[in-house]
C-alpha cells in the first residue's frame, strides 16, 4: 500500500469536508463584509442587495442535514452564484464563492474550482478587502489556499496560506477555532511537501488552540479531526505509538459525543484503520475501512475521491489480511481481533523494527559534495538537488541551531529563507545554473534594532557555517555538523548532522522502515561519506561572481528594510495610493522581491513587507494590461504583418519580440500577480509561463505555447528560413501560421476579458479595447489612462 498516497490523501481529504469548520466559517465571515459592501453601497447611492444570503446557507445547510449534496449541492450553488451576482450583492457573492470551493473540492472537480477561486481573489481585491485584515478577506484566503493544495498547486497554496496568517494575526483571537483550521490546514500542505515535522508542529498547535476554544474537548468534531490529522502525520514520521494514541483518541471524541452519524466520523475510522495497517493489524484495519465507507456512502454518495480513496485502501487491507491468513466477516468484525479497539489499547510489540521487502539489505547510495575550489566541476555536475532545497536543508540543519545556540534571545525575531537574484530563487535552477552562485546559502532577515545589537557577528557565525554535505539516491541532504577549520564558527549541535530532509517522492511503504532513515544511512554508507568529504570548506560550490559580492550579496545577513531596497529601490511597497510609482518598478524587479521561499518569519514582518510588493494594487494592474492590449495590437496586429509585406525582416523581427514580451506579461497580469506572481526577467520569463500554463487554474493557458511557436517561425518568416535566402519563398507558409496564431491570440485574450466582465465588445483588434478596460480603474490619476 502506498503509505505516501494514503497518509496525505486522508489528511487532505477526510479531515476536511465541505461542511468543515474553514468553510462554514468562512460563509460567516464572508457574510462580516457585508456591512462593509452595504456601506460602500449606500456611499454609492446604489439600491440595497435583495440576495438573502442566510436563507441561501440555511437551504445549503439543509442539503446537507438530508445527504443529498452528491446530487443537489452542486445545481444549488450555482444558481446561487447568478442569483448574488444579479442583486449587484457582492458580499453574498463571496460568501457562495466560498462555500462552492469547499464543496467543489470535497468532489474533486478542481479544475472547475479553479474560475472559483479566481473569482474569489478578484471580487475580494474589488471589494477592497485585500488591503485590510477583515475576517472575509483571512478565510477567503484560507479557503483559496486549501482549494490550491488540493489541486496540488503547492507553491501557491502555501503563499496563500501565509498572506491568511499574516491577516489572521491582526483579525482572529489567539484562541479562535478558525485559527486552529489554518494550522491544520497548513499542516497537511507540509504533510503533502514531505515536512512532517513542520506539520507536526502546526498539528499540535492547532489542536491546543481548538481544545482552549471547545465548551466541550471531549465530544468535540473538530479536535477529533485535529487528532486524526496529528495521527496521520505522525505515522509519517514513525512514531507509531503516538499515531495510535491519537488515532484512538478521536474515535473515543465521537463515541463520547454520540457523533457517530456525522460525516466527519469517517475521517477518524479511516485514520485509526490506517495506524492498524501500519501496526500490520489488517483485521482492524479492514473493519475501519468498512465502517468509513458505510458513512462516506451515506453523506457524499460514492461518485467522490473520498469514496474511491477508501474503497482501494480497503481492498489493499483486505489483501493484506489474506495473505497474513487473517479473516474478517462480512460485517467486518476481526474473527481473531474483535472489534474496533478502544483508546485504552496500547500498542503490541512491534510488527516491523527494521527494515523488510526487497530493499531491505541495502542502504541509499549516496552523493557526496564539497564545496571546496578543488574540483568544482565535478561537484557541481554531482550535486543532484534544487538550490532552494539545498537551502532550506542548510538552514533547517546548520543555521537554525546555529542560532537557537548562540542567539536565543533573538531566536523567535529572526526571519530566514532565500528570496531575490539567483536562478534558484525562482526554482528554475538546474545543473548548467551551478556554475557560479551556487551552494549551500540563505538569508537572515532581521529588524533595524536587532541588526544594530548583532548583526555583525551573526554575519560572521553564518559565514563560518559548515558547507559540506551529502545527498543519498533518494535526494536527501545531510550536512556535517562539525564547525570550519576556524574555530570561530563552532556551534553546539544536538544531533544536527543526522538531520535529513526528504524528498517528495521518498514516502516509505507501510510495514517497511518504522525508525529514521539516517540511522540506516549513517552505516554502510558512512565511510565512504567521510572519505569523499576531505576537501576543507572554503569557498562555495562554484565560483561567486562580482555581481553577488559586496553590496549586491545574495545570502547572510541583512537589514529587512534594506534587503528590499537592494531589489527594488524602496524599503517597502509604495503606498497603494501612488500608482505612478507602482508604474515605475519593472515586473522583473517585483518578482525578484517575492520569489523564493520564506523558510521562518516568527514576527511575520519579513512576509508582510514582502506581501506588499505582492498586493499591486488593481487600478495598476488593469493599466498594464491596458498598455499591454496597446502593444500586442500595435506590434503584433499593425506593424508585424505591414513589415513582413514589405520585406523588412528586421522590423518584422523586432514586432515579433515586443509581441511576445508583451502578451507574456499579460498573461500574468491577467492571472493576477498576488496569486500567480509576476513574470520574472527574459532569460526565465518562459520558464515561468511555462508553469503557469500547466496549473490546473491558469487563466489563458495555450498562449505561451503559441508564442513558443511564433518564436520558432520567426527565422522562417522575417528572412525565409534556411536554404531559401532573405525574402525567398519559404517565408510564405510561415508568415501565414504566425499571423493565424496573433489573430488567435487575440481572440483568446478578448474571451477572457469578456469572462472577466472587462469588456463588453466581442472587437478582436485589441486596441479597441482599452478604453472598456480603463472604465473600470477606479482611480482619476491620469497616469492610469492611455492617452
Amino acid at each position: 500500500m502506498d503509505e505516501e498516497a494514503l497518509l496525505k490523501q486522508f489528511a487532505a481529504q477526510f479531515a476536511h469536508g465541505p461542511d468543515d469548520a474553514d468553510d462554514t466559517d468562512a460563509a460567516a465571515a464572508a457574510q462580516g463584509a457585508d456591512s462593509t459592501a452595504n456601506q460602500v453601497a449606500d456611499d454609492a447611492d446604489q439600491s440595497p442587495a435583495t440576495f438573502d444570503t442566510q436563507q441561501f446557507l440555511n437551504g445549503l445547510d439543509a442539503i446537507f442535514d438530508r445527504h443529498t449534496a452528491a446530487t443537489e449541492a452542486g445545481p444549488y450553488l450555482e444558481q446561487a452564484m447568478v442569483d448574488a451576482e444579479n442583486a449587484g450583492d457582492e458580499a453574498g457573492l463571496l460568501t457562495v464563492l466560498n462555500e462552492t470551493m469547499g464543496f467543489y473540492r470535497s468532489q474533486g472537480r478542481h479544475k472547475e474550482n479553479q474560475w472559483i477561486v479566481q473569482r474569489a481573489l478578484e471580487l475580494a481585491a474589488r471589494m477592497g478587502l485585500t488591503t485590510g485584515t477583515s475576517e472575509a478577506w483571512a478565510i477567503t484566503l484560507i479557503n483559496c489556499a486549501t482549494s490550491m493544495r488540493a489541486a496540488k498547486q503547492y507553491d501557491q497554496a502555501e503563499d496563500l496560506y501565509h498572506q491568511a496568517q499574516s491577516v489572521c494575526r491582526h483579525s482572529l483571537a489567539p484562541t479562535d477555532h478558525r485559527l486552529a483550521a489554518l494550522h491544520n490546514n497548513l499542516s497537511m500542505l507540509y504533510s503533502e511537501t514531505n515536512r512532517p515535522d513542520k506539520a507536526e508542529l502546526e498539528l499540535r498547535e492547532a489542536l491546543r488552540i481548538i481544545e482552549a476554544s471547545s465548551v466541550n474537548p471531549d465530544a468535540d468534531i473538530d479536535v477529533s479531526s485535529s487528532h486524526t490529522n496529528l495521527a496521520l502525520t505522525l505515522l509519517t514520521e514513525h512514531k507509531l505509538e503516538d499515531a495510535h494514541w491519537h488515532a484512538a483518541k478521536a474515535l473515543e471524541i465521537y463515541r463520547t459525543g454520540h457523533l457517530e452519524h456525522s460525516a466527519h466520523y469517517a475521517s477518524a475510522l479511516a485514520g485509526f484503520a490506517q495506524v492498524c495497517f501500519a501496526e500490520r493489524r489488517y483485521a482492524d484495519a479492514v473493519t475501519g475501512y468498512r465502517h468509513a465507507l458505510a458513512v462516506i456512502e451515506e453523506c457524499y454518495g460514492k461518485d467522490t475521491d473520498y469514496w474511491r480513496i477508501t474503497a482501494d485502501n480497503l481492498r489493499q487491507a483486505e489483501e493484506a489480511a489474506a495473505q497474513a491468513g487473517v479473516t474478517v466477516d462480512n460485517a467486518g468484525v476481526a474473527g481473531d481481533a474483535g472489534a474496533l479497539p478502544q483508546s485504552g489499547s496500547r500498542l503490541p510489540n512491534s510488527p516491523a523494527q527494521g527494515k523488510t521487502g526487497a530493499n531491505a539489505a541495502s542502504s541509499p547510495s549516496t552523493v557526496s559534495v564539497s564545496t571546496g575550489s578543488a574540483g568544482a566541476a565535478e561537484a557541481v555536475s554531482a550535486c543532484p538537488v534544487s538550490g532552494l532545497k539545498l537551502a532550506r536543508a542548510f538552514w533547517t540543519q546548520m543555521g537554525k541551531p546555529m542560532i537557537a545556540a548562540k542567539y536565543p534571545q533573538y531566536a523567535g525575531r529572526i526571519a530566514a529563507g532565500l528570496v531575490g537574484h539567483g536562478s534558484e530563487c525562482y526554482g528554475f535552477d538546474d545543473a548548467y545554473s551551478q556554475d557560479h552562485d551556487f551552494g549551500p546559502r540563505f538569508c537572515l532577515w532581521l529588524t533595524d534594532e536587532d541588526y544594530a545589537a548583532i548583526g555583525e557577528q551573526l554575519e560572521v557565525d553564518y559565514e563560518a557555517l559548515p558547507r559540506k554535505f551529502s545527498v543519498d539516491a533518494q535526494g536527501r541532504v545531510t550536512f556535517e555538523a562539525h564547525a570550519r577549520s576556524d574555530a570561530s564558527g563552532a556551534f553546539p549541535s544536538a544531533g544536527a548532522g543526522s538531520t535529513v530532509i526528504p524528498d517528495a517522492a521518498n514516502a516509505p511503504t507501510p510495514g517497511t522502515a518504522t525508525h529514521d532513515t539516517a540511522t540506516a544511512e549513517s552505516g554502510a554508507a558512512s565511510s565512504d561519506v567521510a572519505e569523499a568529504m576531505t576537501t576543507p570548506i572554503d569557498a562555495p560550490l562554484s565560483p561567486v561572481t562580482p555581481r553577488a559580492q559586496g553590496a549586491n550579496r545574495r545570502d547572510g545577513v541583512f537589514r529587512i528594510g534594506d534587503f528590499f531596497e537592494s531589489i527594488t529601490g524602496y524599503h517597502t511597497a509604495p503606498a497603494q495610493t501612488a500608482p505612478h510609482e507602482w508604474l515605475m518598478l519593472q515586473e522583473s524587479t517585483l518578482a525578484a522581491a517575492t520569489n523564493g521561499e520564506v523558510f521562518a518569519d516568527p514576527t511575520g514582518l519579513f512576509s508582510k513587507t514582502r506581501q506588499g510588493f505582492k498586493n499591486m494594487p488593481d487600478d495598476v494592474r488593469l493599466a498594464l494590461i491596458s498598455k499591454r492590449l496597446g502593444m500586442i495590437a500595435q506590434a503584433g496586429q499593425y506593424n508585424l504583418p505591414r513589415s513582413l509585406k514589405r520585406g523588412d525582416g528586421a522590423a518584422a523581427w523586432l514586432s515579433i519580440h515586443e509581441f511576445v514580451q508583451a502578451t507574456a506579461s499579460l498573461v500574468f497580469l491577467v492571472n493576477v500577480p498576488m496569486v500567480v506572481g509576476y513574470m520574472p526577467y527574459y532569460k526565465w520569463q518562459f520558464a515561468a509561463l511555462r508553469k503557469l500554463s500547466g496549473s490546473m487554474f491558469a487563466l489563458l493557458p495555450n498562449v505561451g505555447e503559441q508564442l513558443e511557436t511564433v518564436m520558432r517561425l520567426s527565422s522562417a518568416a522575417c528572412y525565409g528560413g534556411a536554404g531559401f535566402g532573405e525574402g525567398g519563398k519559404g517565408a510564405a507558409p510561415a508568415i501565414k501560421k504566425i499571423n493565424d496564431i496573433v489573430e488567435q491570440i487575440a481572440v483568446d485574450i478578448v474571451k477572457e476579458l469578456k469572462r472577466e466582465h472587462l469588456t463588453t465588445s466581442g472587437e478582436t483588434f485589441l486596441e479597441w479595447q482599452r478604453p472598456y478596460v480603463e472604465d473600470h480603474i477606479a482611480s482619476d490619476d491620469p497616469v492610469l489612462k492611455s492617452l
